[in-house]
């Protein structure tokens, strides 16, 4: 019976996820945001039951598919091209809000350590990358911008959560040595980087030696989770094995599945973020009833106060350092090499203002021993979880809300390069195909009439892109078996030279995965959406 207690709770969440998030798009909020609230107000609702969210279900459910994701859709080119900002955002930023917010810990809540302090610095000091994807591409921000942010997202917990177990250690053995814990860092992101590369080539021998699409899509679904228990055994970062893994897996998932598996995947685990989003938003607000109870009476306005008090600090530091680290690096490098323009401040502005934290956060907290090695309870835990708590909302709620009209009265720039990108692709993709039907000609399956018939069509689809940039030119075509081989050519030879431009740098990742799907869609209809690229080629 209590089984089916559990699946009634999980069905009216899910039920109340679908209805708010429809709310949400009509109303023009970010859904997350709407989610958390909606948690929050069922939280105090008299006779539900109270929710307790495990934080071995965060981290080990919910989390490496959402990461794996994240990372997949991240643009490596981009990703290089903006290194030092995320860098000084995913490691300096979270360095200096960890000391930060341990002071003023440490100011309003009499009796707390240093250890227990940096804990909790360390637990809300990173801008969660499940925030800064479902509500910064819901919304008009510029590309670089939503770079900067994921990139940063995608890292800094593993610089948080080197400093949170170093802290923890000391609170739960009452010793800590910063010679261990700077080499636990650097233990730890070069190992998780290395298991989650190593993940994404296994994952693409095994799907290079399928051929059912249902088995490669299930592959996918289990790597992210074969990348986070190897990297937690080997204590490494679960989190950058789980990035490494998603990153270097989509350089080379376009030659190892056919068009078809990518559809059905894309569907898939699109539906299946949605949903992991969608429920860990709205657990998040439920937690605040069975924080409250925990909380000793008379304890709960004056760990409120401090939890004021630490979201302005997190808040008020970024709004100082984003700045800051745009700047002193440029005139640092002025006097050496030829000066990096300076982004506009509207765009410097936006990403000092966007930092929600989330999931992770929430995670670290619960994840909090509850005694030390002698048997004493973990000091300050409930104070702490409180804190997080207060954190989460004020960034999430109050920050996530204020960016749509933050956006529309800073009336940010146009950001047009990804359109140039795609039309300069479409035109080199064209091109390709008519090289790729020049080299059958000679072939003794491929019919003259047939090849210039496709030669037609490529050659007005070329000028429509040189012009006004149309997309498609369905003429009536012969479905014989060579056709098809020669239309499977044709758009493999689009698909190859689609990806040198990602290889090469020409195009962003963001290019290339539209017009895959294009490409994809394309082959379905002309009924060679099975077939895959040749060994040689992938």
């Amino acid at each position: 019976m209590e089984s089916l207690h559990q699946l009634e709770i999980v069905i009216l969440l899910l039920t109340v996820v679908l209805a708010l998030t429809t709310i949400a798009h009509k109303i023009l909020i970010p859904y997350p945001i709407l989610l958390v609230i909606g948690g929050l107000i069922l939280g105090i609702v008299p006779g539900l039951p109270t929710v307790t969210l495990h934080p071995d279900l965060v981290f080990l459910v919910f989390l490496p598919p959402i990461l794996w994701a994240a990372a997949y859709f991240t643009s490596l080119r981009e990703f290089r091209q903006n290194l030092r900002p995320i860098s000084l955002l995913a490691v300096g930023l979270v360095l200096v809000t960890t000391a930060s917010i341990a002071v003023v810990a440490r100011v309003l809540m009499p009796g707390i350590g240093w250890a227990e302090a940096i804990a909790l610095g360390a637990i809300v000091s990173p801008p969660d990358a499940v925030s800064a994807t479902a509500i910064g591409k819901r919304l008009r921000i510029p590309r670089r911008v939503v770079t900067i942010l994921e990139g940063e997202s995608l890292v800094n917990d593993a610089t948080a959560l080197v400093l949170y177990r170093a802290a923890v250690g000391a609170v739960v053995s009452g010793s800590f040595l910063i010679g261990e814990a700077v080499l636990g860092f650097f233990f730890a992101a070069l190992a998780g980087v290395a298991i989650g590369i190593g993940v994404a080539l296994l994952t693409r021998w095994a799907l290079c030696a399928t051929e059912d699409s249902f088995t490669q899509i299930a592959i996918t679904l289990l790597a992210p989770y074969i990348a986070w228990v190897l990297g937690e055994s080997a204590h490494a970062s679960a989190v950058l094995a789980c990035v490494a893994g998603g990153i270097h897996l989509r350089q080379h998932f376009s030659g190892a599945v056919s068009p078809s598996a990518r559809l059905q995947a894309r569907a898939v685990w699109n539906l299946l973020i949605f949903v992991l989003n969608g429920v860990i938003f709205i657990l998040i607000g439920l937690q605040l009833g069975a924080l409250r109870e925990a909380l000793p009476s008379g304890q709960f306005r004056p760990v409120l106060l401090a939890g004021a008090a630490v979201s302005l600090t997190a808040i008020a530091v970024r709004l100082l350092w984003v700045p800051l680290a745009a700047l002193i690096p440029r005139w640092l490098s002025a006097a050496l090499t030829k000066r990096d323009p300076m982004p506009p401040w509207p765009n410097i502005f936006l990403v000092s203002w966007t930092g929600m934290r989330g999931i992770v956060t929430l995670a670290a907290a619960l994840a909090l021993p509850v005694t030390t090695v002698s048997g004493a309870p973990f000091p300050f835990r409930t104070e702490i979880i409180l804190v997080s708590f207060a954190v989460i909302l004020a960034t999430l709620v109050l920050q996530g809300l204020s960016l749509t009209p933050l956006i529309r009265l800073l009336r940010l720039e146009d950001d047009q390069g990804l359109e140039q990108e795609e039309k300069l692709a479409r035109e080199h993709a064209a091109t390709a195909a008519l090289s790729r039907l020049d080299q059958l000609i000679g072939e003794d399956w491929a019919a003259r009439d047939q090849v210039e018939q496709l030669r037609l069509r490529y050659s007005r689809r070329l000028e429509r892109y040189a012009g006004s940039g149309a997309r498609n030119d369905r003429s009536p075509v012969e479905s014989t078996d060579a056709f098809r081989r020669l239309q499977h050519e044709t758009l493999m030879a689009e698909r190859l030279a689609l990806i040198g431009l990602r290889n090469d740098g020409t195009i962003s990742d963001d290019v290339l995965h539209h017009l895959e799907q294009e490409l994809d869609v394309a082959a379905m209809h002309q009924g060679v959406g099975e077939r895959r690229a040749n060994r040689s080629e992938r």
